[in-house]
């Protein structure tokens, strides 16, 4: 292992700096909440006997004994999500594995888990974003009977992840093993299923023949297999240490899948603080950590919802990370993998080239990681160059490998695909956004274009249904970001421009709104910030403005004088915010949201003051707090 690089050790010594008062507070709030003693020690009697009433003899003697641990599972299962459909038999397995150690397992709660893939372009993706924060409560909420010594985390996808994780952190005291469902097996290939959508949207394929090659893609359990943002979670989950080595793409239904699912319950039994391990995840969530998930996110080519999500995830344990931060690491960390939007490989043909162990490899060797920092596993970020196997009814782990067995989809630290991350922060006098290298190709990061301005998705379409589009042109959709409806994805935009960048148009995208994980091969300044519902920039763009977006040299500038610009009016969104679909009840977390930059965050979380007031380190209003 090389020393680290000189960047990655600058970057982890500013966050350590700027973060110092608020994780010394978070530290302090979690070792206060620490017990060496099983949690339901504290209980009354009626407390307890609630707790185990509908538990059998076996596990409610053990219970009544208060001398071993107990393990919380949270789970995001349904059956209507591939991913998170084969947790329905995880607690079984999880209270099977318990008992082997002389310990019980509990269902502590549910959490909602919605698919961005069901919802894409629909009312409810207008919850998507603030559903991440409904599930770091719903966790809080399980977790508040104080019956649990260590708990385990199931949940696989886009938001589901990073609000279990901030959840977690709220009871940082406890040690929390997070267990994947592993992905459904590799359908038709990407490049196809992109071939059959771009094809529809220019009218030339039927619904049926959409629908058909859909299907072929997303038609089993476990996980999607493009590189979006569920696939992204479980890289930095091991990253961080927080999922047993090599886990994540490790297929449902399979004997090796059941098998990590026993011990990963068993491994967070181990770590409680009665035993002489003990590793709450508030401590082990630390700088060098979340500096870790992000450089794992680079070299990936990631989602681009995790520069909003880890931020969250960050401040949840008292860290203050910022995209200026993501971004010089970006500038250092070379793109190791291309897996589809990136390419046209799946997260499968990623596990067969290599996958994480030899990705994590790569990048310690090279020094971009920190290999020093502590996991759940015994020894350290170094165990996450293995990977598990089952011989019989033995799990343990061999080495990874050591070179990538496909160079199309995964490649060393000295031959990477590019030797900068997949994303990229922008700046101008638009504000400040972020691009995604890794699924736009060199001679496509750069135009200059005029503006087609519209708040809505359904409004471009409109046009160029009308054949209203010049021919190059950036197209600026506002009113999308956290305040005003809830920063859904506008994947649904992808299939358009992407198919007019075929014709050897010019076309690019500048929002205040999300692109999902599976973002689109033109290039796209995202999450722009002020949004225009805050008086952002966006707000005073009209038709025509030249605008200029440069994911090479980082620009995002509209050609304007600032006295121009300064002069125009503020515009209004033209498109009301809906109510129907439940979006009614999330008129607070509109009202209250934080900027894309700081989070997106419509909870209070990270440690408390001794007022019991939220720290905060920057107000998440720089604005004035919205109306």
């Amino acid at each position: 292992m090389n020393l680290l690089h000189p960047t990655i050790a600058a970057v982890t010594a500013r966050i350590i700096q700027r973060s110092a008062p608020s994780r010394a507070a978070y530290l302090a709030q979690i070792r206060a909440a620490s017990t060496v003693t099983p949690a339901r020690a504290r209980l009354s009697c009626g407390n307890l006997a609630h707790g185990f009433a509908a538990c059998g003899t076996q596990d409610k003697a053990t219970l009544k004994a208060v001398n071993a641990p107990n393990l919380g599972i949270v789970s995001a299962y349904n059956d209507m999500l591939s991913a998170h459909q084969p947790f329905e038999h995880y607690p079984a397995i999880i209270r099977a594995a318990a008992r082997a150690m002389g310990a019980t397992a509990q269902v502590a709660g549910g959490v909602p888990a919605m698919c961005d893939g069901v919802t894409q372009g629909r009312p409810g993706m207008e919850l998507s974003l603030f559903s991440r924060d409904v599930i770091a409560q719903a966790t809080a909420v399980a977790l508040s009977h104080d019956m649990f010594d260590a708990a385990v985390y199931l949940g696989v996808c886009d938001k589901i992840v990073p609000g279990l994780l901030i959840g977690a952190l709220a009871f940082g005291h406890l040690p929390a093993v997070f267990i994947p469902a592993g992905p459904m097996p590799s359908g038709i290939p990407n490049k196809e299923k992109a071939a059959v959508r771009e094809r529809y949207a220019a009218g030339l394929a039927s619904r049926e023949e959409l629908l058909a090659a859909e299907a072929a893609s997303y038609h089993a359990p476990g996980t999607c297999t493009f590189y979006g943002t569920a696939n992204s979670n479980q890289v930095l989950l091991e990253a961080m240490g927080l999922q047993l080595p090599g886990t994540s793409f490790v297929p449902p239904g399979t004997e090796l899948r059941d098998a990590l699912t026993a011990a990963s319950a068993q491994r967070a039994l181990q770590l409680t603080a009665a035993g002489d391990d003990y590793r709450p995840i508030g401590e082990l969530v630390n700088e060098q950590a979340i500096v870790n998930a992000i450089v794992a996110l680079m070299a990936t080519g990631g989602s681009t919802n995790h520069t909003i999500h880890w931020i969250a995830v960050a401040r949840a344990a008292g860290i203050v990370l910022d995209w200026e931060d993501m971004d010089a690491i970006s500038s250092v960390v070379p793109t190791l993998s291309h897996v589809y939007p990136n390419g046209q490989a799946d997260v499968n043909h990623f596990a067969a080239a290599g996958g994480t162990a030899l990705v994590f490899a790569e990048l310690l060797k090279a020094g971009l990681m920190h290999g020093d920092i502590r996991t759940i596993a015994p020894g350290g970020i170094g165990d996450y160059c293995q990977e598990p196997r089952l011989d019989g009814e033995r799990l343990h782990w061999v080495a990874g490998a050591t070179t990538s067995a496909d160079t199309s989809v995964l490649r060393p630290v000295a031959d990477p695909f590019e030797p900068q991350g997949g994303l990229r922060l922008l700046k101008g006098n638009l504000g400040q956004g972020l691009i995604k290298l890794s699924a736009v190709q060199p001679e496509h990061r750069s135009i200059t274009a005029p503006a087609v301005v519209v708040d809505t998705p359904a409004a471009l379409n409109r046009l160029h249904a009308a054949g209203a589009l010049p021919h190059d042109f950036v197209a600026v959709v506002r009113f999308q970001g956290p305040q005003a409806n809830g920063m859904p994805e506008l994947h649904s935009l992808a299939p358009l421009l992407g198919m007019l960048q075929n014709q050897g148009r010019k076309v690019a995208l500048v929002t205040d709104g999300r692109l999902s994980g599976a973002s689109g091969k033109f290039p796209a300044a995202i999450h722009v910030t002020p949004e225009a519902s805050r008086g952002g920039v966006l707000a005073r763009l009209q038709e025509g403005d030249l605008i200029t977006v440069d994911g090479t040299t980082g620009q995002l500038q509209v050609h304007l004088e600032p006295s121009a610009l300064d002069a125009r009016p503020l515009a209004t969104s033209t498109a009301e915010v809906g109510h129907g679909m439940g979006r009614n009840l999330f008129a607070f977390n509109r009202a209250l949201v934080g900027r894309a930059d700081q989070g997106a965050l419509s909870i209070a979380v990270g440690p408390l003051l001794g007022n019991g007031q939220a720290w905060e380190w920057d107000s998440p209003y720089p604005q004035g707090n919205p109306a």
